[in-house]
């Protein structure tokens, strides 16, 4: 058999695999390793929170605002990631392997390029960013030390997101989380190595992670070069015509208005939390890396149903994508309810094993109790993003990713911390959850309204 044909075969199969498998059992073959690579990458999140705690307030409290600038570099790679996976999943359904080939290149490309960029601008403004991401003087040195090395890594990490969606969006999650999988648990490990034993304090902290992101990047690129994938990385494949390039960014603007407004929500929580002391910015970090650690398996589980909506919708399978919605939906709300639920019970426990500060451990349970409240309104507010970012319609897709970060929590934020204090702070994302929740659910219902009709008239 010619390398043409077993190409051909590998292309016939992967399509069956992807049109004709159960619906519920396509999303969770998809979901689980997706599921997995978010939890692991949270938990080394989480282990640096762990370990940088020991080394007092404020230095728990430079994660935080580090967490912002990581999300700076996201926002760029989940932009030209989501937006080529979901044009290259489309075009898949379609059979039409040459242009996913043409835009998997152009995006690993242009996310390289803006890492570059975030690197350089970033080095030579370090201090004002870290201030602009709400650090105090006491937090500062730690937070420019953690975040000289981000900076250094960021063309990786944003070229690791490109690398990563592509996978996911063709069908092969299990290989992104190889490689994300592979490169966090190496950073638990260099954490552990670095600051406890070579005590090399948030220094060890920062060399840990840009490490693992480098080697969690060459391990993705290494799918694509050894030929496990449909689309090819290129760069005589990098595209000519600019249009092609607006595409992706439209099309991945959903995730660039849903990173880039999380990172400025992040300044604005750490500004706000940071007039009531670096305790209170601590307490709202290790909040949140606890929220978003439990919130990754709703959205490992979301990432999985992309490239089913997507794929799908691009072979006009239509009936398969609503199902695949409902039972996305469904899942998620078990998961999250049962996990919120449980951990209600322990909020005080929780907040204590990452600070063993009774400040820090007031302010954070009680807001970590009001924020778990959120995750029983957060599935749908993602799945319905996710699904209109993968079928194409990126005006809803990027109004609704702006809700939650930004046109509901930023106003919310301001006007409670200014009228019910440090309480106003604590409660600010879930009020902000509750008004997403509410505002995507009409998208929703008009939507898979006019789908059956469609899918109806096609049959």
């Amino acid at each position: 058999m010619t390398e043409a044909a077993r190409q051909q075969e590998t292309e016939e199969r992967q399509y069956k695999k992807m049109t004709e498998t159960p619906v519920a059992k396509l999303v969770i073959m998809l979901s689980i390793p997706t599921t997995i690579s978010m939890l692991v990458t949270n938990i080394y999140n989480m282990a640096d929170t762990y370990f940088v705690g020991k080394l007092g307030t404020s230095a728990s409290g430079a994660v935080g605002i580090v967490f912002g600038l990581m999300a700076i570099i996201q926002a760029f790679g989940f932009m030209f990631g989501h937006g080529a996976g979901s044009i290259i999943s489309r075009r898949l359904g379609a059979k039409d392997v040459e242009s996913a080939t043409r835009f998997a290149s152009t995006s690993f490309v242009s996310a390289l390029a803006a890492g570059g960029m975030i690197t350089l601008f970033g080095l030579l403004f370090l201090e004002p960013l870290m201030r602009l991401l709400g650090s105090t003087d006491t937090i500062l040195p730690y937070a420019k030390t953690y975040a000289r090395f981000i900076l250094i890594a960021a063309p990786f990490m944003a070229a690791s997101c490109v690398l990563n969606n592509i996978l996911r969006y063709e069908g092969r999650a299990a290989f992104a989380m190889v490689g994300l999988t592979t490169g966090s648990i190496l950073n638990i490990f260099g954490d552990w190595l670095l600051m406890m034993r070579l005590g090399l304090g948030v220094e060890g902290a920062g060399i840990s992670t840009a490490v693992s992101q480098l080697i969690s990047f060459f391990i993705l690129l290494f799918m694509f070069l050894s030929g496990k994938t449909q689309s090819r990385l290129s760069v005589r494949c990098v595209t000519r015509d600019m249009n092609e390039v607006l595409l992706i960014c439209k099309t991945g603007l959903p995730s660039l208005m849903r990173q880039g407004l999380s990172s400025i929500s992040t300044m604005i929580l750490n500004g706000q939390a940071g007039i009531y002391g670096d305790a209170a910015v601590a307490a709202m970090s290790i909040v949140n890396r606890i929220c978003f650690f439990i919130f990754s398996v709703g959205l490992g589980i979301g990432q999985g149903f992309q490239p089913v909506s997507a794929f799908n919708y691009g072979a006009k399978k239509y009936d398969r994508v609503r199902r695949g919605f409902y039972f996305t939906l469904g899942a998620g709300e078990v998961l999250l309810g049962a996990v919120a639920v449980i951990g209600m019970f322990f909020p005080e426990e929780l907040i204590a094993f990452f600070r063993d500060d009774p400040e820090v451990i007031a302010i954070g349970s009680t807001a970590l109790s009001v924020q778990l409240i959120a995750l029983f309104f957060q599935p749908l507010s993602v799945c319905s993003n996710m699904l209109f970012q993968s079928i194409g319609k990126n005006g809803r897709a990027t109004f609704l990713s702006m809700l939650r970060s930004g046109l509901c929590f930023i106003p919310v934020i301001l006007i409670l911390s200014r009228t019910m204090g440090l309480l106003g702070v604590e409660i600010a994302q879930t009020v902000a959850d509750i008004m997403a929740f509410f505002i995507a659910l009409p998208f929703v219902i008009n939507f898979m309204k006019k789908l059956k009709k469609t899918g109806d008239q096609s049959q």
